[in-house]
């Protein structure tokens, strides 16, 4: 026997052992503390079968929840559909099971064995069938729904692992309020008809016979201590039982929000049942998914653009009409890259490139810049812009010294390889353009328009002629506070422009 099946057998015992007291105490009821007058005192007969009646009802009833439940006891010759919809109904069958049990036993002993004793009435007939079979069976049913199913949330998550128990179609759906309802009629309605049933039929018999007042008296408080007795142990169990299978699930809930809250999106809400708390842990958990596949879509965005305008976009700030601003341009250009191409292999060219381009980039973002797009072998980058800074000219010279040191270092390895080192140049410019998104319906880009994109693009072309690699114009060596090392050039004309352009070189 394997732990399932042990498992198995445990809880069909506990099952029984809750129709066994349930059925003691309605015996005990109906037959020592409260019996009508025409029945005959308990004897051994009486003992005796019912021993053998509850033992063959208890047989029936394993038997039929076997069967009820074969698609989980061999999943394997089932479809997957139909173990998880047995899955879903095992509280109910179990219930179920356990009503016709007690409706057979209203039967047998409210019809049956009174016939078969002789004191056989249509009043020991519906207190039988009602006693035993309404209020006994309304009671023990419950327990062993409620108790059933809260064992059976511990293995339902194997039966369902993306949780949607709503999927499944054509099994009940027990709302909470109509929980709440049930349990609350059998804890406080039904003592209650109970006290005023027993409290009728006492002063009826008051009435016909003062005489055994006292002895009615007497009786009276022993049906009533027993009743209280009972109804104050049904409904507490039934209460803890109704109360856990709602607190449960949102405890676990809150515990699942509290690890999404600390940015764990792997947490998940155990769906157990397909009432509202299980609706709300799907739509949780859907809602987490949601928020995993949008972080997968961030992620795998940012990695075609920039984290900077990934974050613009996806927050709306980012216009196709664009936005005007003062920002500084920077392009860095490598020199003597067609030889270095032509007597290279692609692989190390591409290879070396990347490298390159890694070490740029990084200098850029360590002063809040952003690399806009690589074309060829040039980098055009931004500051300012799509994140506003006041400082945005000293951002960007400072980000260009930093590119020169880091060109510096690249060199190193690639003298340490045996590779000649290569040389770039650096053009900056501070200037008003437009910046915003540019492109068709189904492809767009950030982008920067206007005069001071292309003046910078020249001042980058200077260097070629100029004997520095790093020159910037005038504008921005207006917005710097002093701290760079600069040197005048001698003003000159760019293509496109008819007025000479002013010009400096950094040195550091």
């Amino acid at each position: 026997m394997d732990a399932a099946d042990a498992g198995r057998l445990r809880f069909i015992a506990k099952t029984q052992i809750r129709n066994v007291l349930g059925a003691v105490l309605s015996f005990l009821y109906f037959r020592v503390i409260d019996p009508l007058a025409s029945e005959r005192p308990v004897g051994w007969a009486d003992v005796i079968f019912f021993v053998a009646a509850f033992a063959m009802l208890g047989v029936v009833g394993i038997a039929i929840g076997l069967r009820l439940s074969r698609p989980l006891i061999h999943p394997e010759r089932h479809e997957l559909r139909d173990v998880q919809r047995a899955a879903i109904l095992l509280p109910y069958t179990m219930a179920a099971v356990a009503l016709l049990g007690w409706t057979l036993a209203g039967v047998i002993w409210g019809v049956f064995w009174p016939w078969v004793t002789g004191v056989l009435s249509v009043r020991s007939a519906l207190r039988g069938l009602f006693g035993i079979t309404v209020l006994g069976g309304g009671v023990t049913a419950t327990f062993i729904f409620l108790s059933t199913e809260r064992r059976w949330r511990a293995e339902l998550p194997g039966y369902f692992p993306d949780g949607e128990l709503s999927a499944v179609a054509d099994v009940p759906r027990l709302r909470v309020r109509q929980r709440l309802l049930a349990v609350f009629f059998l804890t406080s309605g039904v003592p209650l008809v109970l006290l005023a049933i027993v409290a009728y039929r006492r002063v009826a018999l008051v009435a016909a016979d003062p005489g055994r007042a006292p002895a009615l008296l007497m009786e009276t408080l022993v049906i009533v201590a027993f009743l209280v007795a009972v109804g104050l142990w049904a409904a507490i169990g039934l209460s803890l039982f109704v109360a856990s299978s709602v607190a449960g699930p949102l405890r676990e809930l809150e515990a699942s929000m509290a690890r999404v809250a600390r940015g764990d999106l792997e947490a998940r809400a155990p769906v157990v049942s397909n009432d509202e708390l299980g609706s709300l842990g799907e739509g949780f958990n859907r809602m987490l998914a949601g928020l995993k596949e949008r972080d997968a879509v961030k992620d795998a965005f940012g990695k075609y653009v920039t984290r900077e305008i990934r974050d613009e976009i996806l927050s709306g700030r980012v216009g196709l009409e664009g936005e005007q601003r003062e920002v500084t341009i920077l392009f860095a250009d490598l020199r003597d890259f067609t030889p270095w191409v032509e007597t290279t292999p692609p692989r190390e060219v591409v290879r070396e490139l990347n490298r390159y381009f890694v070490e740029m980039e990084a200098a850029v973002r360590r002063h809040g810049g952003l690399v806009l797009q690589f074309i060829g072998d040039e980098i055009e980058a931004v500051f300012g812009a799509p994140v506003p800074a006041a400082d945005h000219a000293q951002r960007a010279v400072r980000a260009a010294l930093d590119m020169r040191a880091g060109l510096e270092r690249f060199n190193a390895s690639r003298a340490a390889a045996g590779k000649p080192p290569l040389r770039h140049g650096i053009g900056v410019h501070t200037g008003t353009v437009l910046a915003g998104s540019i492109g068709g319906a189904e492809r767009l880009s950030y982008a920067l328009v206007g005069d001071a994109v292309n003046l910078a693009s020249r001042i980058q072309d200077l260097t070629k002629t100029a004997g520095a690699d790093l020159l910037i114009s005038a504008t921005t060596r207006a917005a710097l506070d002093g701290t760079v090392t600069l040197t005048a050039l001698p003003a000159v004309r760019v293509k496109g422009r008819a007025a000479e352009v002013e010009v400096f070189a950094v040195v550091r």
